[in-house]
């Protein structure tokens, strides 16, 4: 049986993050994923904002880890090269009244140690962002904030760890759990077995159930769900900078996101549901949050609209992070209600988690060998054509574009499935094939006979996402597998 001196559970950004940093340590490190790629959970759907700190309460855990991670992700982004970009964010105040909370929200930035934050008025918010509504009156500046791929900053943390030492299963859902010989012994759904000294509880919206099965605290976990509308590169309302509404007492509201790779975002909602699969969007919220998107930016339109998803997050009573050693279960580490700003916080929320192991009697001696870079595998998107034309007489791969709308080349699609993504979203994800305007009309079969040419998989057996989740029911003039999702394509 592999024994492991920590096993951490999901491979969400938390997860991803504790794992890098335990890669710099000399200890041996699982990181235990339930889904067929890691951050096809929480992460997956998350806005992909870097925010600057000035929302939270400066008593609270949230406050303390937003701002030490958005001071932490320069020196990741040098190390990983993911994509992140330091656009600023602006909260766009349309009342006097509202400019009161702005100036609630500046104090509240202020105390917890946000640099350079701003407060704006009717001239200077507008000069800054002129594609705002002309109605507004003023706001609040955070030039620290900034927006990032989620998932592709976690696979580089990932693939960082492996290189570095870290083991990683995915398609690993933990279903029981027993204390032995001062370990623990960690059993998943297809019966694999291993032993670890010490457990992480990274879980996202399952912390609940992991927390049960090691006989932790009793945690209720409420999926929060919001509703996002991805909208087109060449869309009027793309703004400079994130822009946030003034916030309710229960929501920082419906937000214009410029993404990292020249999309925008307008979204999310935040509704408590009770099913934990629930990723279904309506048409009801899209018109609310259009409605509320195009109050603060009036170019803003439906007609720009590519795709839709819907995202959960973890919430617990109360609203803060749960970050400690368990009371309860021994060698258990507890990282559960990580909802926003979870994935500002995810780098130092992995500091503090260290430091619990270290409480705990881990001796956390450098790793002589850690290397904190990885390669870097070139995007023809961004590269100028004296460049690509000396790749291209390097990999002739490079010049044959599998996905138009993202300018994906062949060569970017083989890196990432050498690299462990074997499934079409984890291709997605590491590469943009797909997420341009025809949302994969065009590279979807080329995306498939890849997969098949370099697995050996036949193209009825490659997945969207994982289990059950097929593109192709099968071939023409044979009978469905009724065990294979009923013979239908679910993808």
């Amino acid at each position: 049986m592999d024994v492991f001196d920590v096993a951490i559970i999901g491979a969400g950004v938390v997860g991803a993050c504790v794992a890098r940093l335990l890669s710099s340590f000399n200890i041996s490190t699982a990181l235990l994923e339930r889904r067929a790629d890691v951050s096809f959970g929480v992460t997956k759907a998350n806005s992909g904002i870097i925010h600057a700190g000035f929302h939270h309460d400066p008593a609270s855990l949230k406050a303390r880890l937003e701002v030490r991670g958005n001071a932490m992700f320069d020196r990741l982004q040098a190390d990983l090269g993911f994509p992140f970009q330091r656009v600023g964010v602006l909260v766009a105040a349309f009342s006097y009244e509202e400019m009161q909370t702005v100036d609630a929200l500046h104090a509240r930035g202020i105390a917890n140690g946000v640099p350079r934050l701003e407060i704006v008025n009717r001239d200077r918010i507008l000069a800054l962002e002129p594609k705002l509504h002309p109605d507004v009156v003023g706001g609040l500046w955070a030039p620290t904030g900034g927006v990032i791929e989620p998932y592709r900053f976690v696979f580089a943390l990932v693939e960082n760890a492996i290189a570095n030492g870290v083991r990683l299963f995915t398609d690993w859902n933990l279903v029981a759990a027993r204390r032995a010989d001062d370990r623990w012994l960690l059993s998943s759904e297809d019966n694999q077995t291993l032993a670890a000294r010490r457990v992480v509880n990274a879980a996202g919206l399952y912390a609940d159930e992991v927390s049960a099965f090691l006989g932790g605290e009793e945690l209720r976990i409420t999926p929060r769900k919001g509703e996002e509308y991805l909208l087109d590169k060449n869309a009027p309302g793309f703004p400079a900078h994130v822009i946030f509404p003034v916030p309710s007492k229960n929501s920082k509201g419906v937000l214009v996101i410029p993404t990292v790779e020249g999309t925008m975002m307008v979204g999310p909602t935040a509704v408590e549901i009770d099913e934990k699969d629930d990723e279904s969007t309506s048409p009801e919220n899209m018109e609310r949050v259009f409605a509320q998107a195009a109050r603060m930016v009036p170019s803003v339109s439906r007609r720009d609209l590519i795709t839709s998803f819907a995202g959960l997050r973890p919430a617990l009573p109360g609203e803060d992070f749960l970050i400690a050693r368990s009371r309860k279960a021994p060698g258990l580490i507890q990282a559960a209600g990580i909802q926003s700003p979870g994935l500002t916080a995810a780098p130092a929320i992995a500091e503090l988690v260290a430091d619990l192991l270290k409480e705990d009697g881990l001796a956390l001696a450098p790793n002589p060998a850690f290397q904190p870079g990885i390669p870097r595998t070139p995007h023809v998107a961004m590269l100028d054509r004296p460049a690509l034309e000396a790749l291209v007489r390097q990999d002739p791969a490079y010049a044959n574009i599998v996905c138009r709308c993202e300018s994906v080349s062949e060569a970017e699609v083989v890196a990432a499935i050498r690299k462990g993504h074997i499934t079409l979203d984890g291709i997605k994800f590491y590469t943009r094939a797909g997420m341009g305007r025809c949302q994969g009309g065009f590279c979807t079969y080329r995306l498939l006979a890849i997969l098949a040419r370099e697995t050996g998989l036949p193209i009825e057996a490659i997945t969207k996402r994982g289990k059950g989740s097929y593109i192709v029911a099968g071939r023409i003039g044979e009978t469905p597998d009724p065990e294979r999702n009923g013979g239908k394509s679910n993808g």
